[in-house]
């Protein structure tokens, strides 16, 4: 039998894919002796040690709260931190993480709360669901797009015009399958932009995406040759990606529409005067 095959047998709790990534790890022993082959076949006698890692304890870390009440969770999340992890071995603190402390929703799953994302690289304001039926409210609203997001990004140089409607589909990238482009053939997508200062090298201004394509911002400004500034994928890394989600507004149970917003990081301000 298959190294992977035997594990995922005698311990069915844990998927095989899950499994194999642990063998590539190195956290499976053979006969004492670490294996990295999924494609091991074992004889009668072989003895598996599975030697998996404890997880790390994220009880101290925690994450600025905008808003809480016993439906939803609002936070400001800091750049560089992931909203839920990326897989099976994956362990780092995660927004997700934070709101498993509170929340009733896909709390067996590796997304706890979580009703949308930001990219690691993005900071600001995102929601939480802490039970089922509030996640079904709030996922209606943002498939019905009838949550308004507004962003805040610093970008390089100044686009032509103060104000516009960016109309360009977007698809993804045949020849780099993680990154996205304008695509005449893609999924319709929809960003208005306003300057709101500008300097030497740098520019200010809002975004509102009209649609929720991935990399909608970061692409729409690039194919405009003023992309976000500290985009390491559509331009220039930097120290960070100057993209913030300032303000969403949305209805949350109870039929309350409310908008909440997290204050522009310093930096930007910094980099506008540039």
């Amino acid at each position: 039998m298959r190294l992977d095959t035997y594990l995922a047998e005698y311990w069915p709790e844990v998927s095989r894919s899950t499994w194999q990534k642990r063998i590539k790890a190195g956290h499976i022993l053979v006969n004492g002796e670490v294996e990295k082959s999924v494609k091991r076949i074992l004889e009668e006698d072989d003895q598996v040690t599975p030697q998996v890692p404890e997880s790390s304890n994220h009880d101290e870390q925690t994450l600025p709260v905008v808003y809480q009440d016993e439906n939803v969770i609002i936070i400001n999340k800091p750049v560089g931190i992931l909203s839920h992890s990326k897989g099976a071995l994956s362990d780092e603190f995660t927004v997700a993480d934070f709101f498993k402390r509170y929340t009733t929703y896909h709390v067996d799953t590796n997304r706890p709360g979580i009703v949308h994302r930001l990219d690691r690289d993005t900071s600001g304001i995102m929601i939480g669901a802490l039970n089922d039926e509030t996640a079904r409210v709030l996922q209606r609203q943002f498939s019905d797009r009838k949550v308004k997001k507004q962003y805040v990004a610093v970008i390089d140089g100044e686009p032509k015009e103060p104000e516009a409607m960016i109309d360009m589909p977007i698809g993804r990238n045949p020849k780099k399958p993680s990154q996205f482009r304008v695509d005449p053939n893609g999924k319709p997508a929809k960003t208005l932009y306003r300057l709101l200062a500008t300097g030497e090298h740098y520019s200010l201004v809002e975004l509102q995406p009209l649609t929720g394509r991935t990399h909608q911002l970061r692409v729409h400004m690039a194919h405009l040759t003023t992309p976000i500034h500290g985009d390491r994928i559509y331009g220039t890394e930097a120290d960070r990606l100057y993209l913030h989600a300032a303000a969403l507004e949305i209805t949350i149970p109870g039929g309350i529409r409310k908008l909440f917003t997290a204050a522009v990081p310093p930096e930007f301000a910094a980099m506008e005067k540039q």
